[in-house]
């Protein structure tokens, strides 16, 4: 009996600790969903309709599920009179275990806070921050818009894509992956909704025009570096150009 009670007992420890971990994890996405929104209302007003980026933050708010009451909220805030919260975008470039490219994204209230938490994070595990535009070069500054395979057929998603402006469609067994220029991924997205709703994603990212292939030793550094990184709260998004093969990857998950 004693040892059924503690067994019972452990279980509900992982389970309440799992919980704890997905709620905390959420919670961080929702205030980094909540960033994008403060920064578009404060930089152009807090009308959707008349505020691309605001559109496209809400948008982004929706796609990780964040309610919609939780959206208001950070617009009616944004726009008070009395809130003075400021936030500027970041950016940082580096070099991650071996020799991988890295930029990491963010929008911060202290920019000396987080320039000195993003070099310490790399210099922890095996990377080098550098000089700005020092690995920028090496990837292309472009829109993605995801829809769920489901959406639409290959053919109509193409080409509706292409007459809203896009460059590319890329499908795969999952999802629709719509590639547009930078200054185009907001027009491009709005015409993409009349037809198919909110999508899965859309962003502005860091695509790698080349990749590094790493090692499994070099691999498991990365990842833990980029986790960090991810964790970051001033830290919006992490992009590099590594290629870890798929049996390492099935390596390092076995691992876990």
């Amino acid at each position: 009996m004693k040892g059924r009670i503690v067994a019972g007992h452990s279980k509900f420890k992982n389970i309440m600790h799992r919980k704890g971990a997905q709620d905390k994890k959420r919670a961080k996405v929702f205030s980094k969903a909540t960033k994008e929104i403060i920064v578009a209302v404060k930089e152009a007003g807090p009308d959707p309709d008349g505020n691309s980026r605001l559109r496209g933050a809400i948008a982004a708010a929706r796609a990780v599920n964040m309610p919609k009451d939780n959206v208001e909220r950070a617009i009616k805030k944004a726009a008070s009179a009395d809130d003075d919260t400021n936030y500027t975008e970041v950016r940082y470039e580096g070099y991650g275990p071996g020799g991988v490219a890295m930029i990491v994204v963010g929008l911060t209230d202290n920019k000396n806070r987080t320039a000195s938490d993003v070099r310490s994070t790399f210099s922890k595990y095996g990377g080098s921050l550098g000089e700005p535009n020092s690995v920028a070069f090496q990837f292309d500054h472009v829109g993605e818009i995801e829809y769920a395979l489901d959406k639409a057929s290959t053919d109509d998603m193409f080409e509706t894509a292409l007459e809203a402006g896009a460059e590319d469609v890329q499908s795969n067994d999952e999802s629709h992956v719509i590639s547009t220029t930078y200054e185009g991924l907001n027009s491009v997205r709005e015409i993409l909704e009349k037809s198919y709703k909110d999508a899965l994603r859309a962003e502005a990212v860091w695509r790698p025009q080349n990749t590094v292939p790493v090692d499994i030793d070099k691999a498991t550094t990365l990842l833990k570096l980029i986790d960090i990184l991810e964790d970051n709260d001033d830290v919006q998004s992490v992009f590099s150009n590594f290629d870890i093969d798929d049996a390492v990857m099935e390596k390092l998950s076995a691992e876990k």
